[in-house]
């Protein structure tokens, strides 16, 4: 059985032009996101889930960037866990901060990636797919 479970994260993009992502697990990379809390609204759940997961809290909401569906990825990357289908809203930010201090044990590390690096580092196809998808908004 499938259990869909609504996330929210974003696109954040640094005064070098410079995207935020995040580890999870021992390999498993992404953009920052995470799962709404009940009655909480995507955008909330956004900054909330990006300042847990990176420690960056002077973010300008730039655009809503709509969602994509993915099942859940394996903490190594490797696959699917089609026990959860994630629908995950995603945002595009800007911040001029630039220290990545994760505050959340479970994603321990984030770090600034050149945009043309990007697709080459997220885990999960659908990740890529969408940034691929966005990329010329990012400009």
């Amino acid at each position: 059985m499938t259990e869909m479970t609504q996330s929210a994260g974003g696109i954040v993009l640094n005064q070098a032009g410079e995207i935020a992502l995040v580890k999870n697990g021992p390999s498993f990379w992404g953009f920052p996101k995470g799962h709404l809390d009940e009655g909480e609204e995507a955008i909330s759940a956004a900054l909330r889930e990006i300042e847990e997961e990176t420690g960056l809290t002077a973010l300008t909401t730039v655009a809503e960037l709509g969602y994509y569906e993915r099942y859940r990825g394996t903490p190594d990357g490797s696959g699917d866990d089609t026990s959860e289908l994630k629908r995950i809203h995603m945002f595009l930010f800007t911040t001029a901060e630039e220290r990545l201090a994760p505050i959340d044990s479970s994603n321990p590390e984030a770090r600034w990636v050149k945009k043309e690096e990007v697709a080459s580092l997220l885990s999960h196809p659908k990740d890529r797919e969408f940034f691929e998808s966005m990329k010329s908004r990012l400009s």
